[in-house]
């Protein structure tokens, strides 16, 4: 026996991969060498004795430690814990994707390319919490507007959260909101997306039945070789992000999922097991959270420090940028807590006199309604814009490829403005603010229903004008003075 396995541990577990009738063969071959007594074992009796080895040990060798994973078993928060649960809103799952359709702008039908949703489920109930969709890639805005969703519907907080262990999961932003509202927070173990496979099966599901049946989905994107100009989804696209959300997230996600039979329920929809679960566990209205200003201006993202000193006639200055407002009369020279809005650029808060103001920017009327990533975007564009002008006259090969460089970073810009105003739109639809649309402005686009509104749009004085704008406008901290809280690898300060 101990031959046999010393065979198995050489020639089969090792990255090579052999098959296993190649390694009886080397095993026939070593057996008749050493001149051994008894007869060479069956070729049933070797594959039996390589089955009955450790899988996880075994296939850890031959493939890796990835595909490995897949033999682990149940990972647990607590070992008292059942794997899901035993009451809803105990463990839930967060994770994003990138959907597999095409967008467009409402106004001006340009496409605006693939969004990104980001998505909560509670693990015992299997029901879709909340839902988040937008351009942009995942970050801490996305984690920020998700968990204000949860809030909004459900007025509570969960106590468990499994999230990867992306970047924007591991910000002090996102630790220390967790802990404002006495949530814990449980990384799944690297390289297996099977401890969350309840939100990795719910993407699939989607896909599958929602996003695969609408025009300018993407699934055609797998056989590169067969895209032509006519059945290109970016050519086929007509949905814009506010409709997107609301058929899918309204519709889909809180309707028609939620209150379809699920599999794993004996029976009970992920409504029904939730609303189950809350009456046999109680609901805990001392649990219980306010949806109001006061608990967006909690979920908004401070600086590395956290506070700000008041300085006379100039007000806060948060991130390079001066914000004003009359109740600092009283607090001049003082250190207090601030915040601001990733979404809006214009607006900031302060902690004086024991409640939160609004502070403007001393530059409001330019930014007002643009976002974090628009002005980070715009002032990269200004300083490179500057760079070549400091240049020689004579146009090197380096200085072409630098203009061209800038020429694409500006498009860019005029594509994350374009992203920006399809996700106000969606902010807008969150908070009520914007109604559901119309049926005199849903028109079918093919075989599927596939709908299109039409959407006022802002005026074109609206734009960003960078023409317009100084450098010490959009003085934006350089690397020495970023703060902690995540970033997209794409939008380092």
């Amino acid at each position: 026996m101990d031959f046999i396995d010393e065979i198995i541990e050489q020639e089969y577990e090792n990255f090579k991969q052999k098959n296993i009738w190649a390694v009886y063969e080397t095993l026939k071959a070593r057996w008749h060498e050493s001149n051994r007594i008894n007869s060479v074992p069956s070729h049933t009796f070797f594959y039996e004795r390589i089955h009955n080895r450790s899988r996880y040990k075994q296939t850890k060798k031959r493939q890796g430690s990835r595909a490995a994973n897949n033999f682990l078993g149940p990972w647990l928060i607590k070992p008292t814990t059942p794997r899901h649960g035993d009451r809803p809103l105990e463990i839930v799952h967060i994770d994003h994707t990138q959907l597999d359709i095409e967008c467009v702008c409402p106004d001006s039908q340009v496409n605006l390319g693939r969004p990104w949703v980001t998505a909560m489920i509670d693990a015992y109930s299997r029901r879709i919490l909340a839902v988040y969709i937008t351009f942009n890639p995942p970050s801490y805005r996305s984690c920020m507007m998700l968990l204000r969703i949860c809030v909004q519907r459900f007025r509570r907080f969960p106590e468990w959260i499994v999230v990867d262990n992306g970047k924007d999961f591991k910000s002090t932003y996102f630790d220390t909101l967790l802990a404002r509202f006495e949530a814990s927070k449980k990384h799944r173990p690297k390289d297996v997306p099977k401890f969350s496979s309840l939100i990795e099966r719910w993407f699939r599901t989607s896909h599958t039945e929602f996003f695969n049946n609408l025009r300018g989905n993407t699934q055609i994107m797998k056989h590169v070789r067969l895209v032509k100009k006519e059945n290109n989804p970016k050519n086929l696209a007509v949905w814009e992000l506010a409709e997107l959300y609301e058929y899918f997230v309204s519709g889909y996600c809180y309707g028609v999922y939620d209150q379809k039979e699920h599999p794993a329920l004996e029976g009970m929809s992920p409504q029904q097991a939730f609303e189950f679960g809350i009456a046999q566990t109680g609901s805990r209205p001392h649990q219980s959270i306010n949806y109001d200003d006061q608990f967006k201006i909690l979920t908004l993202p401070s600086t590395k420090k956290g506070t700000a000193k008041v300085q006379p006639s100039k007000g806060v200055r948060i991130n390079r940028t001066d914000y004003w407002s009359d109740e600092f009369y009283s607090v001049e020279n003082k250190d207090i807590p601030i915040r601001y809005d990733p979404f809006d650029y214009g607006t900031a808060y302060a902690y004086v006199n024991s409640r939160w103001i609004r502070c403007i920017s001393n530059y409001y009327i330019k930014f007002q309604g643009y976002s974090e990533k628009a002005i980070k975007l715009a002032t990269t564009l200004i300083h490179r814009k500057k760079q070549l002008h400091n240049q020689r006259a004579y146009a090197s090969v380096s200085e072409i490829a630098n203009l061209l460089k800038n020429a694409e970073e500006y498009e860019e810009l005029q594509q994350q403005l374009l992203r920006d105003r399809s996700t106000q739109k969606v902010h807008d639809l969150i908070e009520g603010k914007l109604n559901t649309f119309d049926n005199a402005s849903i028109a079918t686009h093919n075989k599927q229903h596939d709908i299109s509104s039409t959407v006022s749009s802002r005026n074109d004085s609206d734009n960003l004008d960078l023409n317009e704008i100084s450098e010490d406008e959009l003085n934006i901290p350089d690397d020495e003075s970023k703060d902690n809280f995540l970033y997209d690898d794409n939008e380092l300060w």
